[in-house]
Order: structure tokens, then C-alpha cells, then sequence
């Protein structure tokens, strides 16, 4: 397992938010920046590997994100969600950002985006 938490995929740019359009909505610069978030035992943002089950925004400037882990006894649950809130944090303008970790229903591979079955050549 990697040392580091969250990781920028070589070559992507710092604010992941930066290369959207600038009309682009709230909900998408908050994606972006959670796809520049790598599961630290996979080569995968963890949204395209679907840990991230919920956002709501409220208001113009707080958001509260409910994520997963692959597995409750994930070595990062106590690390993870603090660092998904520090990168949004980063890379979006908000008053609020609140991470809660989630564990119903459980995380399957059914989650997991087509875009990251390739990457993972999972079929």
C-alpha cells in the first residue's frame, strides 16, 4: 500500500476543477475535484470507483458528501474522508464541506464506472 492518501494522476493538472468550462456548475467543479482522489490500493478516483453515494449541496456555499470504503476494516477509514474534504476544500470556494462515511448499502464492484472496468479490466 502507497504511503500517501490522495493522489493526482501524473499529469493532471493541480485544481482538477480548472479545466471545466467556466459555466460549469457547483456539483460538477465538486466532481472533478473528488476524481483527483485515487483509492490509495488502486489505480482509480474514488468516484469513478463509486465510493461516493451521495452529494448535496446547500445553499451556494456547503456541501456534505456521503462516501464508502471497498471494506469496513479499510486501512484509511480514519484518514480518507478528511482528506476528501481537504481536497474539495482546495479546489472549490465553500464555506462547508462535510464528509460522512457511510456503510449502507454496502460498496459492491457494481458501483464501479465503465470508464474504471477498463482501467481495472474488470469485464
Amino acid at each position: 500500500m502507497t504511503s500517501r492518501i490522495v493522489q493526482l494522476r501524473p499529469g493532471a493538472a493541480k485544481d482538477p476543477a480548472a479545466s471545466l468550462p467556466r459555466d460549469a456548475s457547483l456539483e460538477q467543479r465538486i466532481i472533478a475535484s473528488l476524481r483527483s482522489v485515487y483509492d490509495p490500493e488502486l489505480p482509480v478516483n474514488i468516484y469513478d470507483l463509486g465510493l461516493i453515494y451521495d452529494i448535496r449541496i446547500i445553499g451556494e456555499n456547503r456541501v456534505e458528501i456521503d462516501m464508502t470504503l471497498t471494506a469496513p476494516c479499510c486501512p484509511v477509514a480514519g484518514s480518507l474522508p478528511g482528506q476528501v474534504e481537504r481536497t474539495v476544500r482546495t479546489h472549490v470556494p465553500l464555506e462547508d464541506v462535510r464528509v460522512n462515511l457511510v456503510w449502507d448499502p454496502p460498496w459492491s464492484q457494481e458501483r464501479i464506472s465503465d470508464e474504471a472496468r477498463l482501467e481495472l479490466n474488470i469485464l
